[in-house]
């Protein structure tokens, strides 16, 4: 009956993204920002992102209790408040997209955002993997866009 209810999907997702594995198996212990209760005035971000959602992610529970979807416009970030959305903007094609922060990661590398495919896709990253965006979130109420390159 547990397994059923929602409030347990989101506490093994929570248990499942951060959790991080040592050498031998055991869970090793990592240095994590603390997560923000809000978003500063001005606040930017940019450094590498990449996509995620091919293998494991597909059918999974994200940290904020949705299922996974890779043709969503969605992303995940370590600190950010979940539902944030962000302006992301690939240096590299000159092309953005705004997402909606519903996972926590990346935990790999110095890497500061993953995508899920169908944002990395629109930002012309698929082929490549990574690439340095720039992030800025938006305010509550303005409209969800994309833009093409310049």
């Amino acid at each position: 009956m547990l397994a059923a209810s929602g409030s347990m999907q989101v506490a093994c997702a929570a248990v499942r993204h951060g959790a991080v594995m040592g050498r031998h198996g055991g869970r090793a212990a990592t240095r994590q920002l603390p997560v923000m209760t809000h978003v500063p005035a001005h606040w930017s971000q940019h450094g590498l992102a990449s996509w995620y959602g091919t293998g494991r992610q597909l059918g999974h529970v994200t940290a904020s209790g949705e299922m996974f979807d890779p043709g969503a416009l969605t992303a995940a970030h370590p600190q950010l408040p979940l539902g944030t959305r962000v302006l992301v903007s690939s240096r590299r094609t000159g092309r953005s997209v705004v997402v909606r922060v519903n996972d926590r990661g990346p935990y790999h590398g110095h890497r500061i955002l993953d995508l899920s495919p169908e944002a990395a896709r629109q930002l012309g990253m698929m082929g490549m993997g990574t690439a340095q965006v720039d992030l800025q979130p938006l305010p509550e109420d303005e409209e969800e866009v994309a833009s093409a390159p310049r």
